[in-house]
């Protein structure tokens, strides 16, 4: 069986300011082109009704960079306090604030101040029960097992810290909560001595 590369440190640093710079990139400008496929039309073709698109923010909806409609399928109590971890311009926070109910919240975390900017100006326009906070993956500023659910809508592929980002996850989940995964995988294992470069982080 292949073994997964194992980026050196100072790949991993220029990774994470490259996955940064990317997703500022797509936050500041989401009309240029990108790397990746953002904005409202993606977002329909993942499953996202345009009913429910129309209710929302367009400055969240025009930056939505994730890879499913993780939060339509994931089951959210009414009363929950949920976790959107890495949640770019909020789409799906202001999503599963709306089905956690009046007594609910949600909290998005994400390491792009830009994108953080549009989704709390989103919260701002929909007054919705929800915290934005600029945090890493793996060091979640929240306390043990003060969360319901947790959302991961497509940040494993892009943060070789996985097992930290898991072990946090756990950490912060409360006995019997849940988390709901959606990630780009490889349908088969990359040819024996394929080179490891920036470019192909987002392919």
């Amino acid at each position: 069986m292949a073994q997964p590369a194992v980026l050196a440190s100072d790949q991993v640093v220029r990774l994470r300011e490259a996955v940064r710079n990317a997703y500022s990139a797509a936050a500041a400008r989401p009309d240029s082109k990108h790397a990746f496929p953002i904005g409202r039309a993606f977002a329909e073709s993942l499953g996202y009704p345009q009913d429910l698109l129309a209710t929302l923010p367009e400055v969240s909806v025009d930056a939505f960079a994730g890879v499913s409609n993780v939060s339509l399928f994931a089951a959210i109590p009414g009363g929950a306090t949920v976790l959107d971890l890495g949640c770019g311009a909020g789409l799906d926070t202001l999503i599963v604030a709306r089905r956690a109910g009046p007594t609910g919240r949600a909290i998005g975390i994400d390491f792009s101040e830009t994108m953080l900017a549009r989704a709390s100006r989103a919260a701002a326009l929909l007054r919705a029960n929800v915290t934005f906070c600029r945090a890493d993956a793996e060091r979640l500023p929240l306390r043990d097992g003060t969360m319901d659910v947790a959302l991961v809508n497509g940040i494993f592929n892009l943060n070789p810290a996985r097992s930290s980002i898991l072990g946090e996850l756990a950490r912060v989940l409360r006995p019997g909560g849940a988390v709901y995964a959606a990630e780009l995988i490889l349908r088969e294992p990359l040819p024996k001595g394929t080179q490891f470069s920036e470019a192909d982080w987002f392919s």
